[in-house]
């Protein structure tokens, strides 16, 4: 089974191909008359495309010898492109895997390659790995990495990191890399663990994923050495050319948090590149709301109006990711033996598709969705809605620690000293310090600060949305956040908005507390909504979800929220413990 999921078509399946070379029987599509983008010759051919159920078969001038029942499309005046991929997405961004995907193909990115770590650690291997491939059986490709570590501090990472689950997952043909390498500082310093993983992923051929923000090019030359081969966190043209000169394959991002690609794209063609075979696009888990603007077709977009050649430019949407991580057989090109990914454009200038298809199917054709409708019974692969069984207590509201942690921007944190008084039921809305406690999922602990640079006028916010999946409550009234702890209590998880003991807005989300059931529309309409109520509460940076996803991550500095209690990244120490509940 493991071969098939990376080869799909069994013997029977390819000789029924070769019969539709020999005209022996029909294929399922043609597309007629198509100008379509070859990067085998990195040009612009006119022929003919032909299309066996999910392959392609031909590209050229000949006409099949059979067509009885076959669908013939007119592309004249068309451009054909390969289908778009992304390949760094993390589909856990209040969406899901499944409604992503969807939204996604119908923008014409129809393979996601994607992070593992919310399955990795919240679903047993057997059921994370079954769930994986069924999702693979949705008309867009899906894709993994494996991760090395939690990218933060966890109460039992060894065993959660167990060599089997490592080892399950490396060698899972729908996993091709290893990475994003969050805890490259730790392997620098002699942790042989996580180097003992990266060795054995390039022992299975696979890349490795840096996550390398602001490496000087001696840190890219020795991540190079131990066998980096691609990296996605370069802010500038500089950047992304020390990495070039690393040896790496350089992934450009255009995200909600970092949109840094038109500037980067510039100082790269003022630098004198030409040559952008090592390049491709991403968009880093954007939030719901960033994705109106398009996936990879909006990256392809941004290419073309900064003057990438227009080849490059989608190649870098497609063919680039696909040959990086050596499926280029099988995507991103427009030729024999490829999976039928493909986008019909109206013009090569704009690169939002008139018409999707993906594994062979029209997902999108006449301005209408043809997505197949497919429920997934989420809870067979042990994914479950954030039940809590428990009850605050009167304790869990009590602040003595000396020490706050403030919000300068929307990811870091810094600590500092606390100066007001803690000890009532309600802070001035005077400033812009409020009440944090990160509680256990279970219940079994908790974490009690203040948090500067949140809000000045919040009354009570509760979301189970976060790195860990662990609980956070944040406000100036203690009576609202006990009020959202309840309503995210009753609502089996998600982000929840109280003032005046009233409920103002809401976000459920009935996977793990962290994922929408509900269509990406909805979402993003729900994620505007949360935006513009929390950035009325005083919210004064780009977007809060960033906020509360990343409070836990010790891949960031200078301190972290963690299940160990409030750690100091760069000493790699517990400044003040989780206390017991």
């Amino acid at each position: 089974m493991a071969a098939q999921q990376l080869f799909p078509w069994n013997k029977e399946t390819l000789r029924r191909q070769l019969s539709v070379i020999r005209g022996e029987i029909a294929p399922t599509l043609v597309l007629k008359n198509a100008t379509y983008l070859s990067s085998a010759r990195k040009a612009w051919l006119d022929g003919h495309i032909w299309i066996y159920e999910d392959r392609i078969v031909y590209a050229g001038k000949d006409w099949p010898a059979l067509t009885t029942g076959t669908e013939i499309v007119d592309c004249s005046g068309k451009r054909i492109v390969p289908g778009y991929i992304e390949p760094h997405a993390h589909p856990f961004q209040l969406y899901n895997p499944h409604t992503f995907a969807e939204y996604a193909s119908m923008r014409g990115t129809t393979t996601l390659i994607n992070d593992n770590m919310f399955f990795f650690l919240n679903i047993e291997k057997e059921k994370a790995l079954s769930l994986i491939e069924d999702l693979d059986k949705l008309p867009t490709s899906m894709y993994w990495w494996a991760r090395y570590d939690a990218q933060t501090e966890l109460e039992e990472e060894d065993a959660i990191f167990s060599p089997s689950d490592m080892k399950a997952w490396l060698e899972h043909p729908l996993v091709l890399q290893g990475g994003e390498l969050t805890s490259w500082p730790k392997v620098m310093t002699g942790d042989d663990t996580v180097l003992h993983w990266m060795q054995y992923t390039k022992e299975l051929n696979k890349p490795i994923e840096g996550h390398l923000p602001g490496a000087s090019s001696r840190t890219l030359t020795q991540m190079s050495l131990l066998g980096v081969n691609g990296d996605h966190e370069a802010m500038n043209g500089e950047e992304a050319l020390r990495r070039l000169d690393a040896g790496m394959t350089i992934s450009l991002r255009y995200s909600s948090i970092r949109p840094d690609l038109p500037h980067i794209l510039e100082e790269l063609l003022d630098a004198g590149v030409r040559d952008f075979s090592r390049f491709t696009f991403n968009t880093d888990g954007s939030t719901p709301s960033f994705y109106k603007q398009g996936v990879i077709d909006k990256t392809i977009a941004i290419a073309l109006e900064k003057g990438v050649p227009e080849i490059d430019a989608y190649e870098m949407g497609s063919y680039n990711s696909a040959r990086h991580y050596g499926i280029d057989d099988q995507l991103g090109m427009i030729a024999p033996g490829r999976i039928a990914h493909l986008n019909v454009l109206e013009d090569s200038r704009n690169p939002v598709p008139e018409a999707v298809l993906a594994k062979g199917r029209w997902v999108l054709k006449d301005g209408e969705n043809h997505y197949p409708n497919r429920d997934f019974s989420w809870e067979s692969y042990g994914v479950h809605p954030f039940m809590i069984d428990w009850n605050l207590q009167e304790d869990d509201f009590h602040f003595s620690m000396p020490m706050g942690i403030e919000l300068v921007n929307s990811v870091i944190l810094k600590p500092y000293q606390l100066s007001i008084d803690v000890t009532s039921d309600e802070l001035s809305q005077d400033h812009d310090e409020c009440f944090f406690v990160m509680l256990d999922r279970h219940g079994k602990w908790r974490i009690n600060t203040v948090i500067k640079g949140f809000a000045s006028t919040l009354g009570g916010f509760a979301t189970t949305f976060s790195n860990t999946g662990d609980i956070v409550l944040i406000g100036k009234n203690k009576k609202d956040m006990e009020k959202a702890f309840e309503e995210l209590k009753s609502h089996d998880g998600g982000m929840f908005l109280v003032e005046d003991e009233t409920l103002i807005e809401s976000i459920p989300l009935k996977l793990f507390g962290a994922m929408s059931l509900e269509p990406m529309g909805n979402v993003i309409e729900q994620h505007e909504k949360m935006t513009k109520a929390l950035k009325d509460k005083g919210y004064p940076h780009e977007d809060p979800v960033y906020s509360l996803l990343f409070f836990s991550s010790t891949h960031l500095p200078y301190i972290r929220i963690t299940q160990k209690g409030i750690f100091d990244v760069h000493k790699k120490t517990v400044l003040f413990p989780s206390i017991m509940r």
